[in-house]
């Protein structure tokens, strides 16, 4: 104890000033416009007949304009008598329920009554089938009862594989519509093949078995803004989505600086990503706590501070932080964690940091095993979350660097780190 307080009595904390960042940023300025345009290439009134009925896929992502979007699905599909019906499609997320699922959606604007159709909610599967690898295809049940499913969903790196497909429409097939069980089995099954094996053998199947009439893809730019949206016919998900992949990746954003002591989010969710921070961003997609050879950033040290509001206390990842903020603990749903992660195959996930109740408690424990850096010379970043890293707060150490690069804007200058009288960093 006399040891902790002394501690916090001498160390000295980096000065820290604010940069914005320039991200490559194609935007589209009306997405119900263009959901309706690009829907209106496929011609799905030749393929869906007055009165049928089509599921439509909303998922648990945080997704720019994904309220209008699924709406203007709806609306589409009303214009030539179709009836259509919402599924939340997203594995065990939400408590692994039924009720947990669709208040994710509600959260997002997915209402019934924004929407202008039903949500049909459940966790229960039909069996459609048997992979190629000799395990059960699952699919909602709900949406195996539809004459047709359109999926929509964002495509983007996913947090924990690499290849040609990563996440997006074809993951939603498996992992959205695949529910509780169907995720459990397939991250299984990755386990034992690849990610890139199970999702096209899978997809197949579902594209083969379940009546997938179309999907509607959405990809973002840097600053989380609707960037392109495609209609994509049954037939060609997997070489769109290819071609979608290299776009999101060429817009994703990144930090500014690659080498970093410590980096401090203020949250992380699932609606953030379905690693609570994304990990394409860290720099840790295949190990918690490093870095792998070829992955930047190379961060040493990351502290939470926060859950989202939206994440309902599903605090999935934040066993890839050495250090979190006590409320972060006491907040979490413990079982929806380890649900989760669980089902996910990532147990550590839903492992608990190091936890302290002040963010100065945690920086008086975290300075000092950065190495043989003093802490006042220390190279720190504070964001919000990783989907919204335009605006970053850096340590002095990056100053000069930081003053000769282009794609940076100095827009505040050099100031003590805002720790307050309790303790803590602003909100």
């Amino acid at each position: 104890m006399i040891h902790d307080i002394i501690l916090m009595l001498t160390i000295e904390y980096p000065k820290i000033f604010r940069v914005r960042q320039t991200f490559e940023a194609p935007q589209i300025e009306n997405p119900a416009a263009e959901v309706e345009k690009q829907l209106a290439k496929l011609q799905l009134a030749g393929k869906i007949q007055p009165g049928q009925t089509v599921a439509i896929t909303a998922g648990s992502r945080g997704i720019a304009n994904i309220g209008p979007i699924i709406k203007a699905i709806v609306e589409h599909l009303k214009s030539f008598g179709a009836k259509p019906f919402i599924v939340p499609a997203m594995g065990s997320h939400g408590g692994g329920t039924a009720e947990g699922q669709k208040k994710i959606i509600e959260s997002y604007g997915i209402t019934e009554e924004f929407c202008g159709c039903p949500i049909k909610a459940g966790m229960e599967t039909v069996i459609v089938c048997q992979a190629d690898e000799g395990f059960p295809v699952h699919f909602d049940r709900h949406a195996s009862q539809a004459d047709h499913v359109l999926v929509c969903g964002r495509v983007k790196p996913h947090t924990n594989f690499v290849g040609e497909i990563e996440s997006g429409l074809m993951k939603m097939m498996l992992i959205g519509l695949g529910k509780h069980e169907g995720a459990k089995i397939y991250h299984r099954a990755i386990m034992n093949y690849s990610f890139g094996q199970i999702v096209r053998s899978v997809g197949r199947k579902v594209l083969a078995e379940c009546n997938i009439v179309a999907g509607l893809a959405i990809v973002e730019n840097g600053y989380d803004q609707t960037a392109c949206i495609a209609a994509v016919a049954g037939d060609e998900f997997e070489e769109r989505e290819k071609e979608l992949l290299v776009l999101a990746k060429e817009w994703m954003p990144s930090l500014p600086f690659d080498d970093v002591d410590i980096l401090i989010l203020d949250e992380i969710g699932k609606d953030i990503s379905g690693s609570g921070m994304d990990t394409n961003i860290v720099g840790r997609k295949f190990t918690d706590h490093l870095p792998g050879e070829d992955e930047t950033p190379k961060i040493k040290r990351i502290i939470v501070r926060g859950l989202s509001k939206a994440t309902h206390g599903n605090a999935a990842g934040i066993g890839i932080a050495e250090f979190c903020r006590s409320r972060v603990i006491e907040n979490m749903n413990v079982e929806a964690t380890r649900i989760n992660c669980l089902t996910g195959g990532h147990p550590t996930g839903a492992m608990f940091p190091l936890s302290y109740d002040t963010d100065q408690d945690i920086l008086d424990r975290a300075l000092p095993t950065i190495g043989l850096t003093e802490p006042p010379n220390a190279k720190l970043m504070w964001v919000r979350n990783t989907l919204d890293v335009a605006e970053v707060e850096c340590s002095v150490a990056y100053w000069e660097e930081a003053q000769t690069r282009a794609d940076l804007e100095i827009i505040v200058q050099p100031r003590p780190l805002p720790i307050g009288n309790d303790g803590n960093l602003p909100d």
